[in-house]
């Protein structure tokens, strides 16, 4: 038993079959909203710079940031 199914939905774009481009108007906008994006977000986006940098130097010095960390422990542990 086959059955065929045959779909009449046919698809349409909002480009009416003409390559989609984005105008200038549509792009200034889209540089205005970015930048409000970016501005109301800077102190965030600094705060995870920071920690990026911290885990780049921490990552690349594991083994010597443990050792610190450990004798770091050890000499507050030793003080209190």
């Amino acid at each position: 038993m086959n059955t065929q199914v045959i779909s009449t939905r046919w698809w349409s774009t909002a480009s009416f079959g003409t390559p989609a481009e984005a105008s200038p108007a549509e792009l200034s906008i889209l540089g205005a909203h970015l930048e409000l994006c970016k501005a109301s977000h800077r102190p965030l986006f600094a705060l995870q710079c920071l920690a990026q940098t911290m885990h780049g130097f921490v990552v690349t010095r594991f083994v010597t940031t443990l050792v610190l960390l450990v004798l770091l422990i050890g000499i507050v542990s030793l003080v209190l």
